[in-house]
């Protein structure tokens, strides 16, 4: 009997409710607690979204309903969740992948676009487990797909529903911003910025793979106006890539576009930098400037993004056989 393929499926993780709000944070934060301060902010802002915290299950309906299309072609596939921040972890996971029996494993983060701040520690993770248990599956990991056709032709569709959402005339003149998390950038001599998780100089992969996604998206459905833009940056001395999705929004509105629709392409699901970043206050910044906002739907555990999913793996898995 041939032994399943483990997928091990890995998210950011999340608090678990308001009392873990500290906890998670301090995590993140590498041990080191939010101020008094910063830390009543947060517990106001997961107020204001209605105290939810879907990013777990919503993981896991992801990784279950992955599974469920990879299944039934020859091989058996088994999810594993494992979260950065919170239970399940990475080491977790490995370890139970192990105690599986588990000999084969693919792992696949909820990022479409490949960083050395997330990717790459998620596979640090990943081989760091296992080296602590002394052994454990071969993995092979899918370290980006943001410009997976499949992921833009879906990214695409999301976009023009979006846009249906507007009258007829804000349609015309809306700008359209693709967004993903900020990440932090340190400043040359020369004055530059440097991205801090990767070597690069004239040009950051990270940044790169986004105007990628943005273009290969406007290209899809003809987009006349549109740009990429950052939102969720964290709060250190150094500087984090920009424009900030805010500033994006007034630029927009100061240009004379109707309305602005925000397809947050780095992000996979419902949490804390849609709902209250994007839903609230960005929002807010678009009504004060005067013009309609609307964001597209999250992928979550919609379906058709599962689909995505399941072809990007197939696709991995069929160049790891022929490498």
């Amino acid at each position: 009997m041939t032994l399943p393929v483990g997928v091990l499926v890995m998210a950011y993780g999340t608090a678990s409710g308001p009392e873990d709000i500290e906890r998670y944070y301090t995590d993140i934060r590498g041990g080191r607690a939010p101020s008094p301060e910063h830390l009543a902010e947060l517990r106001d802002r997961y107020a204001a979204i209605g105290n939810v915290f879907p990013l777990l299950d919503t993981t896991r309906a992801q990784a279950a309903g992955l599974v469920d299309r990879l299944n039934g072609e020859g091989t058996t596939y088994r999810a594993y969740l494992g979260m950065k921040h919170s239970a399940p972890s990475i080491s977790e996971a490995v370890t139970r992948m192990r105690d599986d029996g588990i000999e084969r494993a693919v792992g696949i983060v909820m990022a479409p676009h490949w960083s050395g701040m997330s990717v790459d520690t998620y596979v640090e993770r990943v081989r760091g487990a296992a080296d602590e248990l002394g052994g454990g599956p071969t993995f092979s990991f899918v370290r980006s797909y943001h410009d997976h056709p499949s992921f833009v032709k879906f990214l695409a569709t999301r976009v023009s529903e979006a846009l249906e959402n507007l009258t007829p005339t804000d349609r015309s003149g809306a700008m359209v911003l693709f967004t993903a998390h900020s990440l932090p950038t340190r400043v040359l001599d020369d004055g530059s910025l440097r991205c801090k998780t990767c070597d690069c100089v004239a040009s950051c992969r990270y940044r790169d793979g986004l105007q990628e996604t943005a273009d290969l998206v406007a290209e899809t459905i003809g987009l006349g106006s549109y740009g990429i833009a950052w939102q969720s940056a964290g709060r250190t001395v150094d500087p984090w890539w920009g424009p900030p999705v805010e500033e994006s929004i007034l630029e927009a509105a100061a240009m004379g576009h109707r309305a602005v629709v925000v397809c947050s392409a780095g992000f996979v699901a419902d949490h804390l930098e849609i709902l209250y970043d994007l839903d609230i206050e960005a929002k807010a910044v678009a009504e004060g400037a005067g013009i309609p906002f609307v964001r597209t739907r999250m992928p979550n555990a919609d379906p058709e993004y599962l689909d995505v999913l399941a072809e990007v793996v197939r696709d991995h898995l069929a160049e790891a056989r022929e490498a």
